[in-house]
């Protein structure tokens, strides 16, 4: 259970059914995590401003960015967020071999130079503090400034994520299987 309840998958609130309307869209049910935040109808509005844009409508490749997300969940071990970006990943053009090997901690050696150090900022940024002034420089042969700044929002967004789901102890889906 959740340390704060669900609201209804469809509530009676026209602001909250407008944004799960807006959900649906894209899935077919809510996500568990969009109904806990529910409860702050102004919260998740802001959530979802904030996620969106980057996972729909950044410059980096969407391959790129869920690698990194998956790399992120493997090392805080956020079942919620592994299992939810397994099928995107796959849609995104990660190989099920590619994530099988970041489940088992590993890097695969498939990726690309830049997706490397894409996970290592990945990598740094979940493990915090930061990530170093020599992560940022291995970026920049392969991204612009832009890109960037989209990674290292990604990166922190995800670990935000990962914080969100666990602090409020999120259930995952029945039609997801648990990977931990």
């Amino acid at each position: 259970m959740p340390r704060i309840p669900m609201v209804p998958e469809h509530p009676e609130d026209p602001q909250l059914a407008e944004m799960f309307a807006e959900v649906r869209q894209r899935w077919p049910q809510v996500p568990n995590l969009y109904r806990v935040l529910g409860n702050s109808p102004e919260m998740l509005r802001a959530w979802l401003d904030m996620a969106w844009p980057l996972r729909l409508n950044a410059s980096t490749s969407r391959r790129t960015r869920e690698l990194m997300i998956l790399h992120g969940a493997r090392l805080t071990k956020t079942a919620f967020e592994w299992a939810h970006h397994v099928p995107l990943a796959l849609e995104a053009g990660v190989q099920q071999s590619e994530i099988d090997r970041l489940y088992e901690g590993i890097i695969p050696d498939t990726v690309s130079e830049a997706e490397r150090a894409a996970l290592q900022l990945a990598e740094e940024v979940t493990l915090g503090p930061e990530a170093s002034a020599e992560c940022i420089e291995a970026l920049r042969p392969h991204y612009s400034e832009a890109e960037i700044v989209e990674l290292v929002l990604t990166a922190s967004f995800y670990v935000c994520v990962g914080r969100t789901l666990k602090s409020l102890d999120v259930p995952l889906e029945d039609r997801f299987p648990a990977p931990w």
